[in-house]
């Protein structure tokens, strides 16, 4: 029932008025005596620290006293922005040798604490996980272009060497080495007072901090476009490692029901602090395709954009400021060659992100597949397309199970889980590239395949990839089982292909040549490469080392086709496992 609107009378006027005078006395007179119990204040304080432990991985130590040093803090000022106190370069601050001993490991990400407020107070830097250019922060701040660890413990962190560098574009020289050895201008330690003392608002002034917190997950990458536009050394290498890093940081964990799923939290933010809006893009656009595809939610800044992050707290007239990241993966490719693993084994990042991981137990098999799955479902592949690795695998250890089935070693379909019709090869012809086959050995190459693929009932691609568009392209790779060519950028598509118990890259050299590239990225997955001399191959563990003679990069690399047929019918039938 709708009421009657009523006319006021004077008399209504006047009693309002007598109301809104008494509550206004109240509020003023007796509101600072008024109890607000039922208001809730959160205030967090995380003190926990890393320290590296030669037995154990993801390990923390108990907080401590709180440590002072005395290393400088002065800032640094690009030439963007006015002038200010002059700067000089210092060293990373020196480390205590002492060691604590460990005594908790890493928690499960839903233990983790929730976002802190920055405004009344500036938690402590921990990391979740380090490895030689890959280290998960959790608080670190960044002024003035110097990414800050704000701890009471500074000899529980890692060397700063082993998580930054200068950013400098890398070459093999001694003056470019030591260029690009981190100084204080990069990364540096605060005490919690001496944080307070720069960021902090003024005791008793009842205001906020000068701290802006950018709230969620970031990946910061501190590397110039040198190798990042390039579609293996961004996807292949760079991706490869960062996804690896931060689901083993969290023991994410990928269900076979559905591989398109992880227990990782979200990625929202990457930022490229050395590379341009076209520093991390490569020439066939695979680069921003993949990792577009594969985080759609995903915030990109580049260079220009973290230099406005840099002016905006490097103003010489006002007080100190500081960017608050609540969670980042910060990597570094030449912390990264400072690493055992990539300096002096592979030359690959993502090899010191992987390797720290798997050696923790923190990968599981189908670490790769929610970033292959995302990326194959916005070309339009198949889910029962996305489906076959998993499926053989199945299949295969069903197999296994079988009554007498461990009496004699596995072939067919036992071996490999798939049907003849599902078998596919895929050749990635390189003749109208610099570095290619000698063209009668391609020629017999392609029909040596061709009689194999009909024998045996298999499919056969022969691709030339810049005729085909990205989704034809990612279709292919999405049913290949073995993928062939001479070396070169194509064979990235490896990581688009399903792991099979028989997945196989079959890279093609010059006699006498090596090179690590694909060669780590299949095994990195679980795939068996092998090497190819013309008219013999080289696999694990006989790989040959690494070279690049006269000819390596020529147009007349030659190739015995019944060598490839040999190498391609032992897989698929079950030998050569991994």
């Amino acid at each position: 029932m709708v009421g009657l609107a009523r006319t006021r009378t004077l008399r209504d006027v006047a009693l309002i008025l007598l109301g809104a005078a008494a509550m206004h006395f109240t509020t003023s007179f007796l509101g600072p005596f008024t109890d607000h119990s039922s208001s809730i204040i959160v205030k967090t304080h995380v003190s926990s620290e890393y320290i590296p432990d030669a037995e154990q991985h993801n390990i923390f130590v108990a907080p401590a006293q709180q440590e002072v040093h005395d290393h400088a803090h002065a800032e640094h000022v690009p030439a963007v922005v006015p002038p200010a106190a002059p700067k000089q370069p210092a060293p990373p601050p020196s480390r205590e040798n002492n060691r604590e001993p460990a005594q908790e490991l890493i928690t499960a990400p839903m233990d983790l604490l929730p976002s802190v407020d920055t405004s009344y107070s500036i938690p402590e830097t921990t990391i979740l996980s380090h490895a030689p250019g890959w280290t998960v922060f959790r608080n670190i701040y960044m002024s003035n272009g110097t990414m800050y660890i704000v701890t009471s413990r500074p000899s529980s962190f890692p060397d700063i060497r082993m998580i930054t560098s200068t950013g400098l574009a890398a070459e093999n020289t001694p003056e470019n080495i030591a260029a690009r050895e981190p100084t204080a201008e990069d990364m540096m330690f605060l005490t919690p007072q001496e944080a307070q003392d720069l960021w902090g608002a003024d005791v008793g002034s009842h205001e906020k901090n000068r701290i802006w917190s950018v709230p969620g997950n970031t990946f910061i990458v501190n590397e110039p476009s040198q190798f990042l536009d390039h579609y293996y050394h961004f996807c292949a290498e760079w991706l490869f490692g960062a996804w690896a890093f931060w689901q083993g940081a969290w023991k994410a964990t990928v269900d076979p029901a559905d591989a398109s799923l992880t227990s990782a939290p979200p990625v929202h933010r990457a930022i490229f602090a050395n590379a341009g809006a076209h520093g991390w893009r490569d020439r066939p656009g695979f680069n921003s395709y993949v990792f577009r595809a594969a985080f759609p939610a995903l915030t990109v800044e580049v260079l220009e954009d973290w230099t406005d992050r840099i002016v905006a707290t490097a103003s010489p007239d006002a007080p100190r400021r500081a960017w608050h990241f609540d969670v980042a993966l910060f990597s570094d490719r030449s912390a990264a060659f400072r690493g055992p693993i990539c300096g002096s084994q592979t030359q690959r990042i993502a090899a010191e992100a992987t390797e720290h991981m798997r050696r923790a137990g923190n990968l599981t098999k189908l670490w790769w597949e929610p970033v292959r799955r995302a990326v194959l479902r916005f070309g339009g592949v198949e889910e029962r397309i996305q489906d076959i690795g998993v499926k053989a695998d199945g299949f295969v250890a069903g197999s296994a199970q079988m009554p007498g089935a461990g009496e004699v070693a596995a072939t067919g379909r036992a071996a490999s889980g798939l049907r003849d019709s599902e078998v596919v090869i895929t050749y990635i012809s390189r003749q109208a590239s610099r570095r290619h086959l000698l063209d009668p050995d391609h020629a017999a190459l392609i029909v040596a395949l061709e009689d194999m693929c009909k024998q045996h009932g298999w499919e056969l691609n022969v691709v030339q990839a810049e005729k085909l568009s990205k989704e034809q392209q990612l279709s292919i790779a999405a049913r290949t089982t073995v993928m062939l060519g001479v070396h070169g950028n194509g064979l990235t598509h490896l990581i688009m292909m399903p792991v099979t118990p028989v997945s196989t890259v079959i890279e093609i050299f010059y006699p006498q040549g090596f090179a690590h590239d694909y060669h780590w990225t299949a095994h990195a997955l679980g795939m068996r490469h092998f090497a190819i001399w013309n008219d013999t191959y080289h696999t694990f563990p006989n790989e040959p080392q690494v070279n690049y003679p006269e000819g390596f990069q020529g147009t007349e690399i030659p190739v015995y086709p019944p060598t490839v047929v040999k190498v391609i019918e032992e897989r698929i039938a079950g030998l050569h496992p991994l």
